[in-house]
């Protein structure tokens, strides 16, 4: 038993699509279930920052087909980074929480985790469902005041410093960027490294989960050596841009 004073006092906040996944699993389910090319313009728009992901999220399931089956066998067919495995045995070994911050369609996340075997991990996502005979997606872990994300990321940030825990950010893309901001330790591949080159972002690349299991081993022997991030002001979100912006700023 791990006692609560025995914890590491932080916390991983994992991305999915292109982390866990290692395939963009929205980007998948259009190439193989839409008859059209229209979402990939949609997607430009979204990458460069004139509309946000849930405006994207809300067109692209209306295009995917009516019955559920077909499009979640293919998203889970999709190959997954099996070091993921060991890594969240270590930090159940450790008694460090983890936390599946996505902003994809998310139905499919918890069957893949499962069939990786973990299981048990929150996950902050969108929510798709079939129920109407058309799939339908809602967001119940977007932001309260700013429509812009689907997931709200940053926030889950936010909520796990006011824990008082030192935030691990795991991740690869856009919508990550918005986490890295704020996040103490950053775990960054293309295009999320790039985004933190920007910004002059510290973060720490990585390839597969080894190396983030790695860094949790020396930290374990040396939980000194956590260093918190420099308070850094919003980039995102209704203290920036306003309330109920549903999409970025032009410019």
């Amino acid at each position: 038993m791990i006692l609560e004073s025995d914890r590491l006092p932080l916390v991983f906040l994992v991305d999915y699509d292109g982390t866990i996944c290692l395939t963009q699993v929205t980007d998948v389910l259009m190439d193989v279930h839409v008859k059209h090319d229209l979402w990939q313009e949609l997607d430009a728009r979204y990458l460069r920052g004139e509309i946000g992901s849930r405006e994207e999220l809300a067109q692209l399931v209306a295009w995917l087909p009516a019955e559920r089956e077909p499009v979640a066998a293919t998203a889970a067919a999709q190959p997954h980074d099996r070091t993921f495995v060991e890594f969240v045995a270590l930090t159940r070994e450790l008694g460090v929480e983890i936390e599946i911050v996505s902003d994809g369609y998310g139905f499919y996340v918890e069957p893949a985790l499962e069939a990786l075997g973990v299981s048990g991990l929150p996950i902050s996502t969108a929510s798709t469902s079939w129920e109407t005979g058309r799939p339908q997606i809602t967001f119940p872990s977007g932001h309260p005041s700013c429509f812009l994300c689907g997931t709200c990321k940053r926030e889950r940030v936010l909520r796990q410093r006011e824990r008082g825990l030192h935030v691990v950010l795991v991740g690869d893309g856009t919508s990550d960027r918005f986490a890295a901001a704020h996040a103490d330790t950053v775990f960054a591949k293309a295009p999320l490294s790039t985004w933190c080159d920007a910004a002059g972002w510290p973060y720490r690349a990585w390839s597969t989960f080894d190396d983030v299991s790695a860094w949790l081993r020396d930290i374990a022997a040396d939980p000194g050596s956590l260093r918190a991030a420099s308070p850094r002001g919003f980039i995102c979100g209704p203290e920036v841009w306003g309330p109920g912006r549903t999409r970025p700023p032009a410019g």
